[in-house]
């Protein structure tokens, strides 16, 4: 597993909308489902990414009480935003997991899905895609793209 870890690639479009959210401040964070242990695994090669991000919850952060699809994840990273949003309406969440999803939809948030093209059986969200690279972020009221 730690080698299939160390292998971790980013979704296609990932890097590019990082970018772009981050060089128009648009505040970011990561809200995982891993443990601390695997998730600086699977992120080890990406650190230049992740320098955009404001911070990090994983799944055995203090604060996290219940894992997705409980809303609890999502709840706390709310609330550890330098600026708060006005509340979980004006989140947007990028989820891959349907576990995700619905702890987003719990939440209050906005959620895209860009699942595993394996899986069949999606739970209900603002928008599913194939990929990144199909994000609009026009769509949710972000800096767009052109």
């Amino acid at each position: 597993l730690k080698e299939m870890f160390l292998k971790c690639d980013v979704k296609p479009g990932a890097s590019d909308l990082i970018r772009h959210l981050a060089a128009r401040g648009v505040p970011m964070c990561i809200a995982t489902g891993s443990s601390t242990q695997d998730y600086e695994l699977k992120t080890r090669n990406h650190q230049e990414l992740l320098a955009a991000m404001e911070f990090t919850v994983r799944s055995d952060d203090p604060e996290v009480r219940h894992g997705k699809p409980n809303p609890d994840i999502f709840r706390v990273a709310m609330g550890r935003f330098k600026t708060p949003p006005a509340g979980p309406e004006c989140c947007l969440v990028l989820e891959d997991a349907p576990n995700g999803v619905l702890a987003a939809r719990a939440a209050g948030m906005r959620c895209v899905m860009v699942p595993d093209p394996r899986l069949s059986d999606l739970p209900p969200c603002d928008t599913i895609l194939k990929s990144l690279t199909e994000f609009d972020p026009a769509e949710f009221g972000l800096p767009s793209f052109t």
